[in-house]
């Protein structure tokens, strides 16, 4: 009895002292499943291992994430990622705003056409009110967003005209991702949009059955898509991909609050590590990543800001039915966060 209570005591004494015994653990996982779209060395996939990485450093191998790339945890669809995350299907994900919109309509924010004209722009709505609200939205809908990263701005690329005017696009088939404002967009442009996965899109574009497609130069570059006939490059900067560090409800409760602030902050710097590397060779103090596609050969176009207002004014109709759908006082909030940026 007396050896009983010692054991009580000295538990006592561990909680009084802010430590936690090893018997409150017993309900974590051996492993955590971080679903993601793309491996390193795509930042996306880099910012994801990052956060792997510092997790178990900062907790002595207590939190193992294992990220699972390819978003094999769902059979490769995009699309049904934030679903099983909210579903604990998988535990966590670095998602894309773009793949979890068709679930969270608030996150097509970020594609409506021209909304953002540089990263000073996109710094401002994830940094500012407007990250915090689309934060709130996602805790709504069953998940625990943490931290922000990005996938970069999306440039259009295509294997037949140089893209200098919404007139030089009609009638190219364009793969597009699986959100429908895309759909929109293209069509408003007067190309042919055709959704697809990446897995069906690189064949097409090798055989030339699909003309191009719109990513960030990143995924562009890694991929060596100018050997796939994506020989004309025009860089309009017309959406951009943030990334959303997510933990499923149930898990992030599962943690001690000193485990999730370990989480969450390992997230935040993993976040702005890959911030860091999505950004590289394509500010205006460093164009090292343009140079070298132009070294492939590849003819890559800057629209002038005449050029890009053509683009503008072509989706304008999109912008605003799209304004509505999204939240008329949301898309306020970000063109007022933009202007005072």
């Amino acid at each position: 009895m007396r050896n009983f209570k010692t054991v009580i005591a000295a538990g006592a004494a561990m909680t009084m002292l802010g430590l936690t015994p090893a018997m409150a653990q017993d309900n974590y996982k051996d492993e955590y499943r971080v679903s993601t779209v793309v491996p390193a060395p795509f930042p996306w996939g880099i910012a994801t291992e990052r956060w792997a990485e510092l997790t178990a450093e900062r907790t002595d191998g207590r939190i193992n994430l294992k990220v699972y790339p390819g978003v094999q945890l769902v059979q490769g669809d995009q699309t049904r990622e934030f679903t099983a995350l909210r579903q604990g299907v998988i535990d966590m994900a670095v998602g894309s705003t773009i793949n979890w919109s068709p679930q969270i309509t608030e996150l097509n924010l970020f594609s409506l056409p021209f909304l953002m004209p540089d990263y000073a722009a996109m710094d401002a709505l994830t940094q500012g009110p407007v990250g915090e609200k689309i934060f709130e939205v996602v805790q709504a809908k069953g998940a625990v967003p943490l931290a922000w990263a990005e996938n970069g701005f999306r440039e259009v690329t295509n294997s037949k005209v140089e893209i200098r005017t919404p007139a030089d696009m009609q009638g190219l088939k364009l793969r597009v991702v699986g959100s429908p404002i895309y759909n929109d967009m293209f069509t408003a442009l007067g190309a042919n949009p055709t959704q697809m996965s990446w897995a069906d899109a690189q064949p097409a574009l090798t055989t030339g059955a699909v003309d191009g497609q719109e990513n960030p130069l990143t995924i562009y570059s890694v991929l060596k898509m100018h050997e796939l006939g994506q020989t004309n490059v025009t860089l309009w900067g017309y959406v951009a991909d943030p990334l959303i560090f997510a933990v499923n409800q149930q898990v992030w409760d599962s943690f001690t609050p000193e485990d999730q602030e370990i989480l969450k902050q390992a997230a935040v710097d993993a976040g702005a590590h890959g911030i860091e590397v999505a950004r590289k060779g394509m500010t205006d103090g460093d164009q090292s990543l343009i140079e070298e596609i132009k070294g492939y050969g590849v003819n890559v176009v800057t629209l002038t800001e005449e050029e890009r207002q053509a683009f503008v004014d072509a989706t304008r109709d999109v912008y605003d039915a799209w304004k509505d759908k999204v939240g008329a006082d949301l898309v306020n909030m970000a063109e007022e966060s933009i202007a005072n940026r």
